[in-house]
C-alpha cells in the first residue's frame, strides 16, 4: 500500500472508533433501529439530490446497503442496546477480519501469503488480549448479535469489491437511501411508531449521534474503506479495522474516562505488529487478482 493509502486507512480506524462513542450517546434516547435509519437517511438526503448514482448494477448496490445498513450496523446497535458493552463490542465486530478474508477466498480467489495469515493471526491475539481485560460476562442473544453485524459488514466488503471502481461517495449515498426504507419499515414493526416520539424534541446527544454517524462515519469513512478494498486484496485492507478497538477504547477513554490498562496498551502493541505483518507479505497493487484492479463498470 502506498503512504497515502495507509494513512487513509488509519483515518477509516479513527472515525470507526470514535463512532462507538457516538452509538452509545445515541442510544440513550433513541432506540437502535431508530438511530440506524435515520443515520443512513440523513448520508442520503439531500445528497442523492445532486450525486448522481453509481456506474455500478442497482442490485449490487442495494445489496451492499443492506450488508451495511442492516446487516451491519442494525444488528450490531440492537446489540449494544439489549446490553452488549459498546467497547467489547467493538473488539467482538473485528470478527469480520477472519470472516472477510474466508468469503474473498471462496467468492473472488484471493489466496493470502502466508505473512498475511500470520499477521492476521498475530493480531487477532492483540485483540483477544484486550478483550479479555475490558472482559465481563456478555449476554448470548446480544453478543451473537454483533457477530452477526461482523458477517453483515464482512459481507459488504466482499460486494463493493464485486462492484469494482466507482464513484465511492455515489456508491455510499445511494446505497444508504436503498437501505433507509428496510431499516424503517423494521423499526416500526420491532420498536413500533412510539419509537418516534423520542424525534418530536431530540436531545442533542441525539442530534450529534445521527450527525457524526451520517457524515464522517458513513460518508467518509466507509466511502475510504470501500475505495481502499477495490483497489487492494481484501487481506491487506481488512487487518487495519483490527485498530478500531485501540481506537474505541482510547475515545471512551478521552471522552467518557474509562481507564486504559496496560494489558489494552499491550494488546494494541500486538494488532499493531499483526497489521505490520500482513503489509510486508501483501501482494503489489499492480499484481493483486483482477478483480480488485479492473473491475468492469456497468453501462
Amino acid at each position: 500500500m502506498t503512504l497515502r493509502d495507509v494513512l487513509a486507512a488509519l483515518l477509516v480506524v479513527t472515525i470507526l472508533g470514535l463512532a462507538f462513542v457516538a452509538i452509545k450517546a445515541g442510544l440513550e434516547t433513541v432506540p437502535p433501529l431508530t438511530l440506524c435509519s435515520l443515520r443512513f437517511a440523513f448520508a442520503a438526503v439531500p445528497a442523492v439530490l445532486v450525486i448522481r448514482p453509481p456506474h455500478a448494477p442497482a442490485l449490487l448496490v442495494t445489496a451492499f446497503g443492506l450488508a451495511l445498513g442492516v446487516g451491519q450496523f442494525g444488528l450490531l446497535m440492537t446489540g449494544i442496546r439489549l446490553g452488549m458493552p459498546a467497547g467489547l463490542s467493538s473488539l467482538l465486530i473485528q470478527t469480520q477480519v477472519p470472516f472477510t478474508v474466508a468469503l474473498a477466498w471462496a467468492v473472488l480467489g484471493e489466496h493470502p501469503r502466508i505473512l498475511q495469515v500470520l499477521g492476521g493471526v498475530v493480531a487477532l491475539l492483540g485483540v483477544a488480549a484486550v478483550a479479555l481485560e475490558r472482559g465481563g460476562d456478555a449476554p448470548l442473544g446480544p453478543l451473537l448479535m454483533v457477530v452477526g453485524a461482523a458477517l453483515g459488514w464482512a459481507s459488504a466488503n466482499i460486494i463493493v469489491k464485486r462492484i469494482g471502481r466507482v464513484d465511492m461517495l455515489a456508491l455510499m449515498v445511494w446505497s444508504s437511501l436503498a437501505t433507509t426504507p428496510p431499516l424503517l419499515a423494521l423499526s416500526l414493526i420491532v420498536e413500533g411508531p412510539a419509537a418516534f416520539a423520542a424525534l418530536a424534541r431530540p436531545s442533542w446527544a441525539a442530534i450529534g449521534s445521527v450527525a457524526f454517524q451520517a457524515y464522517p462515519t458513513t460518508l467518509l469513512a466507509f466511502g475510504l474503506w470501500s475505495g481502499l478494498l477495490t483497489r487492494y486484496p481484501a487481506a491487506t485492507v481488512t487487518p487495519f479495522a483490527l485498530l478500531v478497538p485501540v481506537a474505541g477504547i482510547l475515545s471512551t477513554h478521552f471522552v467518557l474516562g474509562e481507564p486504559v490498562s496496560a494489558s489494552i496498551v499491550a494488546g494494541g502493541s500486538l494488532i499493531l505488529a499483526g497489521i505490520a505483518l500482513s503489509l510486508r507479505g501483501a501482494r503489489p497493487a499492480s499484481r493483486a487478482h483482477p478483480s480488485t484492479v479492473e473491475a468492469p463498470r456497468a453501462a
